[in-house]
């Protein structure tokens, strides 16, 4: 026996079906919508700062390398002018220490020198020893004898002695001093330290004595007017 239907138990039609449908998909649009930013600028913000982050730290980097290289750079030129002055420093100490280590030497030299210079009397004996100390310097012959006879013979030990009438005389060169030497003899054979003077004793001796190496090989050869 065939079952009968009632009206309120109905299949449902296909335009119930379409209703159904529409409202399943509208409510999963509705969910899918939820989940995008609803502001496109928002999506925008929130896709850029990870950049910005990026340059920032990137920024703060890069100045913080900068500060870095110039306080290197500050550290580097004061340890440079630091290194210069020591250097400065110790040439001047070293030049210091050069010029004051001259002084001392040539004051030890000088102090040397005096000690070994010996005092000579201010008389005929010591003339001719202080002449023959500068003979010996110079390499000029002579002995203490040989210069004692031809003073003894020229002049009588007086070194201010003058010959006004032999022919150096007349020709207005007299011979003077103690070895009775003339003007141009005297300059062209006086030797450097001592005076320039015919009558110093002991230049008259020196010149005299040069003149009679060049001339006789000593003023020990001298025996007579020369």
């Amino acid at each position: 026996m065939s079952a009968s239907r009632t009206p309120g138990h109905s299949r449902l039609t296909k335009a119930h079906k379409l209703s159904i449908a529409g409202v399943a998909t509208l409510s999963a649009a509705a969910v899918a919508f939820s989940l995008v930013p609803a502001d496109a600028a928002e999506a925008e913000t929130v896709n850029a700062a990870p950049v910005a982050w990026t340059q920032a730290v990137n920024g703060a980097q890069t100045k913080a390398l900068h500060g870095n290289l110039s306080a290197q750079q500050v550290i580097a030129q004061a340890n440079a002018k630091a290194a210069a002055k020591i250097k400065a420093d110790a040439d001047a100490k070293a030049k210091a220490e050069a010029a004051a280590k001259k002084a001392r030497e040539a004051k030890t030299a000088a102090s040397r020198s005096a000690a070994r210079t010996p005092v000579f009397a201010n008389n005929l004996d010591g003339w001719i020893k202080e002449a023959l100390f500068i003979m010996k310097k110079e390499g000029i012959p002579g002995t203490y004898a040989g210069i004692h006879k031809n003073i003894m013979r020229e002049s009588s030990g007086n070194p201010m002695a003058i010959n006004n009438w032999d022919i150096n005389a007349q020709n207005g060169i007299p011979s003077k001093g103690l070895l009775q030497v003339i003007l141009p003899t005297f300059k062209a054979y006086h030797v450097k330290g001592t005076k320039f003077d015919q009558y110093d004793p002991v230049a008259n001796i020196v010149a005299a004595c040069n003149y009679a190496a060049d001339r006789y090989g000593s003023m020990d050869n001298v025996n007579s007017a020369y």
